[in-house]
């Protein structure tokens, strides 16, 4: 009998719990800082500093937060979440940065607004910084920053290794990419498990670029559901708000080929741990049942125009729902900072399920 997806995943993600029990670990104990690669769900504020039609750096985002700091939401993001939950201090976006600043080494932000694994993704946008672009900045941050605050090479590889390394990356190769022809060559020229397949190849080879500059704990999240995203409802005309199960099919095959990859670099990249949160079955069951978070809107952005808020994203100064904690996704692509919270902590808690085969917690204390 064939097996369903979940079942395989199921099985893999068994063999790689299988495989942390005899890794050689480092031992350098407890996180000392979290390090963050990703696009517009973690931004905190990089886009700001560069010429982009992808910010966030205005009013009504951010008004949670007390003020707008380039996040792409009301208040904070899931990464936000997980820093407080570790014991953390947010990160800080690398633009923002003086080249010497100790404030380096409680860890930094790269993710940028429209970056995908692809360095063509988003360029509709304007400027943005690529995952290539993001490690490039890293490298940096490795060779010339960092041994200007920690000059002996063991000590900054312990602090390095120590560190816990979180990258949300691809959402974008396919809303803003793949799945907008008009603009990109990509769907004519691959299906779309061709397509998964280049993704998953170069995010590898980015992955090894990672490693080699010294990072061990990586938490790799998945992509989520993109055909339950307001702005894919309005897009497909979804007449009943129900999520367009093409892109979700489509985005699947991406998560589908993302586990066998942490097996591969789990057991070949020496003292490396690689984790997998499961974001995908997390944001289904927010959608599917969203009266059991607490939530009274599904499908509904908080602040945009059109159908489902999905037509135009939040606008400068516009007025957002009064209820924003019912709401699931705060504008056209992008969750609100209650559903941001709730993904954290079915990450980033001790006894957390959703980030598999160990919780981001667990991570942090290797």
């Amino acid at each position: 009998m064939e097996k369903t997806n979940g079942e395989v995943l199921y099985f893999l993600l068994s063999l790689l719990l299988s495989i942390f029990l005899f890794l050689p670990i480092s031992e350098c104990g407890r996180a000392q800082a979290m390090f963050i690669f990703g696009d517009s769900l973690i931004d905190n504020g990089n886009n700001n500093f560069i010429p982009t039609i992808a910010k966030a750096n205005y009013l009504p985002y951010g008004i949670d937060y007390g003020f707008p700091t380039g996040r792409f939401c009301n208040g904070l993001t899931v990464t936000d979440y997980g820093a407080k939950l570790l014991g953390l201090p947010f990160p800080v976006p690398y633009l923002s940065l003086q080249s010497k600043t100790t404030q380096i080494l409680q860890g930094v932000n790269y993710a940028s607004a429209a970056a995908g694994i692809l360095d063509a993704t988003g360029r509709h946008y304007g400027g943005r910084i690529s995952f290539n672009g993001q490690i490039a900045l890293f490298e940096k941050t490795v060779t010339t920053q960092l041994p200007f605050l920690i000059p002996n090479l063991i000590k900054l590889s312990d602090y390095l290794s120590s560190s816990v390394f979180v990258i949300n990356i691809g959402s974008n190769d396919y809303i803003n990419n793949y799945l907008l022809p008009n603009l990109y060559s990509t769907s004519r020229e691959y299906t779309a498990d061709a397509f998964a397949d280049l993704l998953i190849s170069n995010f590898e080879r980015q992955l090894k670029s990672l490693y080699m500059l010294g990072v061990r704990k990586m938490l790799l999240v998945g992509i989520g559901p993109l055909g339950c995203i307001p702005s894919q409802l309005y897009q497909h005309n979804s007449t009943d708000g129900s999520c367009i199960e093409i892109v979700n099919k489509q985005v699947s095959l991406f998560n589908e080929r993302l586990v066998p990859l942490l097996l591969k670099l789990n057991s070949t990249l020496q003292g490396s741990f690689f984790v997998y949160e499961n974001i995908y079955d997390t944001f289904v069951d927010l959608v599917q049942n969203p009266a059991s978070y607490g939530f009274k809107e599904k499908n509904q952005a908080c602040c945009g125009s059109g159908k489902y808020g999905g037509q135009l994203s939040c606008l400068p100064l516009q007025v957002p729902c009064a209820e924003r904690d019912a709401f699931i996704f705060w504008d056209s692509f992008h969750p609100t900072q209650a559903a941001n919270k709730i993904v954290a902590e079915r990450c980033y808690s001790p006894l957390a399920t959703d980030c598999l085969p160990i919780s981001g917690y667990m991570l942090a204390q290797l």
